[in-house]
């Protein structure tokens, strides 16, 4: 019976998993592993996981594969596709070259070998290149000296390249209509947005007057059409509509150039009305894996994206609105009484570390069980509704506001309504069919108040086109 059972559970998630429900899909296949359990279920379990980027789960499951048949060519696979999205190419490549020996015929696997050997050596490669610089791009650039081609018919900055409304207008059309600002402003926005962001402390604090507000966006994901909208439908940012974009600007999506260089423009033409915060995907590694660096580099060059590394590392960890809201795109941390303090002593201009302060606020997920876990993601931490409060205790604030999760409905209220994930990229990737969100805050209130919104059209460029990987990655 038990094995009947299994069957009937397995294709249950089956159809679970073809609607997109991946986490419906988990509950059958944990349903059908617990009446009979298989290397094929834990697989199942593990691509849904994948699909979820619940990374850590699907090593697990992995494992548990592995133990029941060791020569289990999937699971192999699916090791392979969750140590990529955590940019661990090393590694992953190990597992592609089991499934190639496991099944020597198979031509996906052979092919998975070649594009992810060829991403190792490049990372090597520049690896050595990086080593050897002293000197950061963002010094060695002189946007002056950098000719405008005759050709090209878009906004230009002025001669002395100072950031206006009017320019910044322009430049959202030109790129809506898929055009490419000059490479010029391209460099003179990042070199101004890197100085504007390096002398901000790693939690910037933020002043909201009793009589006005600001909006709070989580995860764009290079969903550039879907920034337009949220500007549409909430004003574009100026002195009188104060916005805060909480990380992941990029990734995932094919007009993630477009997406940052929106708001970077903002930021350097609002410095003190326009905010930014760092995600996990403002990251070497991820970028390299999830189309950021690939499609940078098909638009501009690799210098380019080495400036948005730079710009990057500048981005602030979190705010703090008005001493009560704390914002910060993954979570809180492996440890409790963390301090303001404490985290401002850290060394954010740089890539992520493995661990660390800036690793949990990056990467970590709330869960609704008392104390920690492991993150289902294999970084960062769980953390439960005594974390939350023990953190905002110790800081004197009332609520935590984070993104980096997918919601239904564009937001989700969490530990008493003393968290809130609000999620800003509605049909995420073009296939998950969320709504997506965002929050505004009266200053003298501080109550947030929520905006949902579905998915506007966007040109034919489809999420992870850029990516090395292609859509492998996202296990289809």
């Amino acid at each position: 019976m038990g094995d009947v059972e299994s069957d009937r559970l397995r294709l249950e998630g089956n159809e679970f998993f073809k609607a997109g429900k991946f986490e419906k899909a988990i509950d059958a296949y944990s349903a059908a592993i617990a009446a009979s359990p298989s290397a094929a279920l834990y697989c199942n379990r593990a691509f849904c996981n994948v699909k979820l980027c619940f990374s850590g789960e699907a090593l697990n499951d992995v494992d548990e594969a592995l133990k029941l048949d060791p020569a289990n060519v999937k699971a192999h696979y699916r090791a392979g596709q969750a140590l990529l999205q955590l940019g661990k190419v090393k590694e992953a490549l190990r597992e592609f070259k089991a499934c190639a020996t496991l099944a020597p015929a198979d031509p996906d696997a052979a092919e998975k070998v070649k594009i992810v050997e060829k991403q190792w050596k490049v990372i090597q490669f520049q690896k050595a290149i990086q080593s050897e610089e002293t000197v950061p791009l963002s010094q060695k650039l002189d946007p002056t000296k950098i000719e405008v081609p005759g050709a090209y018919k878009g906004p230009l900055l002025g001669s002395d390249l100072t950031v206006t409304p009017s320019y910044v207008k322009e430049l959202l059309d030109h790129m809506r209509a898929e055009q490419l600002p000059a490479r010029r402003d391209v460099v003179a926005i990042l070199k101004q947005a890197i100085d504007v962001m390096s002398t901000c402390p790693n939690v910037m604090p933020i002043d909201v007057p009793e009589n006005e507000e600001i909006t709070v966006c989580g995860d764009t994901h290079g969903q550039y059409y879907d920034l337009l909208n949220i500007f549409k439908l909430n004003g574009l940012p100026s002195e009188g509509n104060r916005y805060l974009f909480n990380g992941d600007f990029v990734d995932r999506g094919s007009y993630s150039f477009e997406t940052i260089f929106a708001l970077l423009a903002h930021k350097v033409l609002y410095p003190g009305h326009m905010y930014m915060s760092r995600g996990n995907h403002e990251s070497l590694n991820l970028n390299r894996m999830y189309g950021f660096e690939g499609e940078v580099k098909a638009k501009y060059d690799e210098q380019i994206f080495q400036l948005f590394q730079e710009v990057f590392g500048a981005l602030p960890l979190a705010h703090c609105i008005n001493k009560k809201v704390f914002v910060t795109h993954g979570g809180l941390f492996s440890r409790d009484n963390v301090t303001i303090a404490e985290i401002n002593k850290e060394d954010r201009f740089r890539d992520l570390p493995e661990e660390g302060l800036m690793v949990d606020m990056l990467w970590s997920d709330p869960h609704g069980m008392p104390g920690r876990a492991k993150n289902k993601r294999g970084v960062g931490v769980a953390f439960g509704e005594d974390i939350t409060r023990n953190f905002l205790e110790t800081n004197n604030l009332k609520l935590v506001v984070r993104s980096h999760e997918v919601t239904d409905n564009g937001y989700l209220m969490w530990h008493s309504d003393k968290l809130i994930t609000v999620f800003s990229a509605p049909n995420y990737c073009d296939q998950i069919g969320n709504k997506g969100a965002f929050i505004r805050f009266e200053g003298k209130a501080m109550k947030p108040q929520f905006t949902t919104f579905e998915h506007v059209k966007h040109p034919g460029k489809r999420p992870m086109q850029y990516s090395a990987m292609g859509m492998g990655l996202m296990g289809m």
